[in-house]
């Protein structure tokens, strides 16, 4: 068994994080070039997180499988490569209901177009790394709610898997993944459920140790998920709504 000490040495807290990276939608939306490289490569970046959201949208409208995946490629692909800094003002507020309008207005005006330049092969696909959608839709709960509320439950949950994501990360590259994977249930558990007896136990710390450490673990996730939810608004003072308006979706 480790000694007290160097074990206890396990709880200085998280490791240290990178620097947070600048905010990508205030990025796209300060951009006063629409061909702005920078701009494009944030704009980018969102689509790729935050895609299965969409997915999940276009198929609770009563979407085919194929179909949905075939719209969203499309939609993707006219939104990358279109004037789109043009509509991506502050007037639309958060990424997320920019994202959701825009996909809306697709359906409703550019679908038709996008499968008629398809079959004629004049667009050049935009490929986004996408997870297989229907796979992953296969092996969650019924959605039960209107596809916009269906949009935003799933937006939150991909918000907080990213979230999860980066913290795993940075605990595995300081060599502390075994901490990490015994600790991480604990984010979903109310305090007085977490049975620090039993963790000190199987991390050979003190049970003191094991509060420190998890009492760290949760005040780092809930920073890393203001900084989440940063990169998907405009300005620092939406971050406290948006968090708010993330857990209603959860709530559902």
């Amino acid at each position: 068994m480790k000694s007290s000490e160097s074990a206890e040495s396990e709880t200085q807290g998280p490791p240290e994080s990178p620097v947070f990276v600048t905010t990508s939608w205030s990025v796209v939306v300060l951009a006063k070039e629409k061909d702005s490289p920078e701009a494009a490569r944030a704009l980018e970046q969102l689509c790729r997180a935050y895609w299965f959201p969409l997915y999940a949208h276009v198929r609770r409208l009563g979407r085919s499988p194929a179909d949905a995946e075939d719209l969203i490629q499309s939609f993707f692909a006219r939104l990358l490569e279109k004037d789109w800094l043009a509509v991506a003002d502050r007037e639309r507020g958060r990424f997320r209901s920019f994202l959701l309008g825009s996909l809306k207005h697709f359906l409703a005006n550019e679908w038709d177009k996008a499968r008629a330049l398809k079959r004629g092969g004049h667009v050049r696909w935009v490929s986004l790394d996408a997870p297989v959608g229907e796979d992953r839709l296969q092996h969650e709960p019924v959605a039960k709610g209107s596809p916009d509320r269906e949009f935003d439950r799933r937006w939150a949950l991909t918000l907080l898997d990213a979230v999860l994501g980066r913290l795993e990360k940075e605990y595995m590259q300081a060599g502390k993944a075994k901490l990490f994977g015994q600790l991480k249930l604990s984010l979903g558990s109310d305090r007085a459920e977490v049975n620090y007896t039993q963790l000190a136990g199987e991390l050979a710390m003190s049970e003191g140790a094991v509060r420190v450490a998890v009492h760290r673990l949760r005040q780092h996730y809930r920073e890393l998920l203001r900084d989440e939810i940063a990169q998907t608004v405009a300005t620092a003072s939406e971050v406290e709504d948006e968090l708010r308006q993330l857990f209603q979706a959860l709530a559902g």
